[in-house]
């Protein structure tokens, strides 16, 4: 009997090299609100990968501290002008 393969396959995650979350071996913290400030932009929203320069993995986790900083009130949801 032949095996089938699995539909979803497990890549290999390439890590960024400007990450600068894998470089000092940390993780972002929604308490650290200089930190996540870097990553939104001007109007308060979150900026991608393409922009932030930041691994995936890290990606996700920023995206989830602001979102919690937000909601604790450390961050603002929007931004007027």
């Amino acid at each position: 009997m032949m095996q089938r393969k699995s539909r979803f396959q497990k890549r290999e995650r390439a890590v960024a090299k400007n990450c600068p979350f894998c470089k000092g071996k940390t993780e972002p913290d929604y308490k650290e609100v200089g930190t996540l400030s870097r990553y939104t932009s001007e109007r308060g929203k979150i900026l991608g990968r393409s922009r932030t320069g930041i691994c995936s993995k890290h990606q996700r986790a920023v995206t989830h501290a602001i979102k919690r900083a937000r909601h604790v009130a450390l961050l603002p949801f929007i931004v007027r002008a």
